[in-house]
């Protein structure tokens, strides 16, 4: 094996975490790294995810890194075209493509206890090793598909969202999407005034709030790129009312939120279109969505929602209640198997410990960021992460892995791991911590919860306390170390 191959650092994924990593990388005098990435281009979720319509959640001006924030976004919810943008201009300022290999799968990562190191294996048979292994993986890696009959029967178009199919022309088609979560949210009043019929189906009713979305006039990005003040103040308000609502504990709040989603759902004229879209659960029981230009799409003739389960997919159409629906085109709305994290991919820790035998109820992390059993890896928006604006979560997350290699390179030690004992800990006060917001214990499905029935996805506090958390690890109590 050539030096070439071997790296201090290896960063599997170049989406937003593999960018801050090797940006902090840098600073922190370390260069020896490489950032693998299966896509063809930089932007990790914002590469993937490019149907139309596709934005974020999180307020354009609290969306990005905070020692590069952006002030010119033309709306206050950007769209995917200009968030990768300002991806790519963020890789390009920082001069980090050299140290990316696109189309670079990892397949496999091994510790080699011998060696101290850890042996990743691509896609392609290449073999690579690196002191340390730092996993941008993140929640939205591996595409959720319906578990139903004959899904590879069907004889004409299907997609995912998730994998949208560029070129293929929707105009004059009939169309199924399964599913109605974020995805169909934000796609389907993109696509609706061009099919010839559009069949929506919707298993679980979720809350759609309305937003202030109006783009931004001329003068107001005038004012937040000339005046500091501004732009400050704007992420400071965006992000000061994040804080106040995330750990979900603000009964009045969650209250209002219901009342703005039913007044929300008043513009669908049917009234029993209108019933089938109302949820059962409360608001916050699954990721809050938002939108002003989803339910009017139900109003148009050539929509119709079927709110049955879809119990089969045969050659030429959707079968739900009995019923088979033609269609030309399927696509799958159904999101990303978002309790999986680096088990998307085959990893052995110590003794050839499986991630999978590890995580056989659910992933488990201390701070999201380490694991037992795994040394010198760490994690970027790992379990019980997912919270706030994530874009900030992953800047506390990589300064946290930088400041951990440095502390095991002043012990002269060559590996550091988080001990069972502490992750135990962590996870059980974590778990009631959870236990203690209301709203994720409702019948909310699978979203944030594991097989082994606890939740694996959500942080129950606020960004400032997860800061403070992990800024007070003390490592030499924290981790075990040797050489």
């Amino acid at each position: 094996m050539n030096d070439q191959q071997h790296h201090e650092v290896i960063v599997i994924g170049a989406g937003p975490g593999g960018i801050c990593t090797s940006i902090k990388l840098i600073e922190a005098g370390i260069t020896d790294f490489v950032v693998l990435e299966r896509a063809g281009g930089l932007g990790g979720t914002w590469w993937n995810n490019r149907y139309p319509g596709a934005e974020c959640d999180v307020p354009s001006h609290l969306y990005s890194f905070s020692f590069e924030p952006k002030r010119d976004w033309s709306r206050p919810y950007a769209r995917q075209p200009e968030i990768l943008a300002y991806m790519r201009g963020v890789v390009d300022k920082y001069q980090i493509a050299p140290y990316v290999r696109l189309g670079a799968e990892v397949v496999e990562a091994r510790w080699q206890d011998d060696e101290n190191r850890w042996q990743l294996l691509l896609g392609d048979g290449t073999l690579m090793t690196s002191r340390f292994l730092i996993s941008g993986v993140g929640m939205f890696t591996k595409l959720n598909y319906p578990d139903v009959p004959g899904i590879d029967t069907f004889a004409g178009t299907a997609f995912h969202t998730g994998d949208w199919k560029d070129g293929h022309d929707l105009s004059g088609e009939r169309v199924a999407v399964i599913g109605s979560a974020a995805s169909a949210v934000q796609m389907i009043p993109e696509i609706v005034d061009n099919v010839a019929h559009l069949t929506v189906y919707q298993r679980r009713p979720q809350w759609v709030l309305p937003k202030a979305d109006d783009p931004f006039t001329e003068e107001q990005i005038h004012r937040f790129v000339t005046d500091d003040e501004a732009a400050a103040a704007q992420r400071n308000e965006i992000r000061e009312g994040l804080e106040g609502f995330i750990t979900f504990s603000n009964k009045p709040a969650l209250k209002l939120a219901e009342d703005r989603g039913r007044e929300n759902l008043e513009v669908v004229t049917d009234p029993d279109v209108r019933a089938r879209m109302t949820p059962s659960m409360d608001f916050g029981c699954r990721r809050p969505l938002s939108s002003n230009l989803y339910y009017p799409v139900f109003n148009l003739g050539n929509v119709t929602l079927v709110s049955d389960g879809v119990d089969a997919i045969t050659e030429t159409g959707v079968t739900a209640a009995g019923e088979t629906t033609e269609v030309d085109t399927i696509i799958y709305a159904t999101g990303f198997q978002t309790t999986r994290y680096l088990s998307c991919i085959d990893v052995y820790g110590r003794d050839g410990l499986s991630i999978h035998d590890a995580w056989a109820d659910g992933a488990q992390a201390h701070l999201g960021t380490t694991t037992s059993g795994f040394p010198n890896l760490f994690m970027l928006y790992g379990p019980n992460t997912n919270n706030g604006s994530i874009l900030e979560m992953i800047e506390h997350q990589v300064e946290f892995a930088i400041t951990q290699i440095a502390y095991l390179n002043g012990t002269g030690d060559t590996w550091l791991e988080v001990t069972p004992d502490t992750q135990a800990t962590y996870n059980t006060a974590l778990q009631q911590d959870l236990a203690a917001v209301d709203v994720w214990q409702g019948n909310c499905g699978g979203y944030y919860r594991a097989r082994g029935g606890f939740i694996v996805t959500q942080w129950p506090h606020t960004m400032d306390e997860y800061k403070t958390r992990l800024a007070n690890v003390p490592a030499s109590q924290v981790f075990r170390t040797g050489s």
